[in-house]
């Protein structure tokens, strides 16, 4: 039996005093436009397109600039995926206002899975932290996967006396230094506010950058003396002299650096300050199209030849469910909102 419509077919067909085959041949006319115009669904349709997903080329949209970690991620879980498709995946970097313009431009895109946020825990933060960051995260977006974690690490110009973190701090109590980092509501701006002004008391204001790339070419030139950011993008500096590492912001030293001592050992910090990389979609998405996605990420990140590739750089890999996901999502964005009204940091 036909599903009803919204609205009735005109009454001049069913009234039409005509013969019962042309009358009969009308009428199922009528009632196919009568569903083009009022919406019926067609059977079959969303899901056929759902299952079909990627038919074409996906955009990863990297909320930073290139040389950082998240597009670091997005490179290596994208050229993967690619293979898995047989569709393209391009990379579109748009760095700025701490990841706000990468969030903004996906909040306003067709959901439908061919255009896909990348960014870190500053989508998270970035609503508690600025006036007007452009968008919703709870009610615009949906998570459809976390794909790695990596902690946090403070590091310093080789030509820089301190050796330490404790050092560092011991110095800033009678000379001026600031520190850098890759933009403003990234949880390494966060992570070094909180204890250079809420643990360690002293005075090292930040200095913004729109990501780890720019924010390493200025260390290495000089033009700041200590920086702040996720691990990755610092590791090859580190392990070949050209910066140095004074502390890790992780519960436990870090294999890739096991010479580099943590925060905690040092007396400043009580637990894991650490950068995630997630992957949102409107949150007008298909479902099916969020799993698929959801699916075929989990198995790149589950393929021992990238957890390898992931742990040189310092990252661990994540995955699991959307449901979890975005669980996780809602409760960082809880958690970094009240480090951000203690702190009572705010970026205009």
């Amino acid at each position: 039996m036909p599903q009803r419509l919204g609205r009735k077919c005109p009454r001049s067909v069913r009234r039409a005093n005509l013969c019962p085959g042309l009358r009969t041949n009308l009428i199922a006319t009528a009632m196919a436009v009568c569903a083009c115009l009022f919406g019926q669904p067609r059977v079959g349709m969303a899901a056929d397109a759902d299952a079909s997903y990627p038919s074409q080329n996906v955009k990863f949209v990297v909320a930073f600039p290139a040389g950082g970690p998240t597009d670091a991620m997005a490179r290596i879980l994208g050229q993967r995926l690619s293979e898995k498709w047989g569709q393209g995946v391009v990379i579109e970097n748009r760095g700025g206002a701490g990841g706000n313009i990468a969030a903004r431009q996906i909040a306003k895109a067709e959901p439908n899975g061919y255009a896909i946020l990348v960014t870190t825990s500053a989508f998270a933060v970035n609503p508690s932290l600025t006036a007007n960051a452009g968008y919703t995260p709870e009610s615009e977006f949906k998570t459809a996967i976390i794909a790695a974690t990596t902690p946090n690490i403070i590091v310093a110009s080789k030509t820089l006396p301190a050796r330490s973190l404790q050092e560092l701090i011991d110095a800033a109590k009678t000379e001026k230094f600031s520190y850098g980092m890759p933009g403003p509501g990234t949880t390494p701006h966060l992570s070094a506010e909180r204890i250079f002004k809420s643990l360690a008391k002293v005075d090292i204001p930040p200095v913004p950058f729109t990501g780890a790339a720019p924010l390493l070419n200025a260390l290495l030139g000089g033009h700041i003396p200590v920086a702040s950011l996720a691990m990755p993008p610092a590791i090859a500096l580190i392990k070949s002299g050209e910066i140095k590492a004074l502390a890790v912001l992780s519960d436990k030293r870090v294999p890739s650096l096991p010479q580099v001592p943590t925060a905690i050992e040092q007396g400043y910090g009580d637990g894991e300050e650490s950068t995630w990389i997630a992957l949102f979609v409107p949150a007008a998405t298909p479902v099916a199209v969020i799993n698929k996605l959801n699916g075929d990420a989990n198995a790149v990140l589950s393929e021992p030849a990238i957890a390898e590739r992931l742990e040189q750089l310092g990252m661990v890999p994540v995955g699991g469910a959307p449901d979890s996901a975005e669980s996780y999502v809602r409760s960082e964005i809880k958690k970094w909102g009240e480090v951000v009204r203690s702190l009572g940091v705010k970026v205009e």
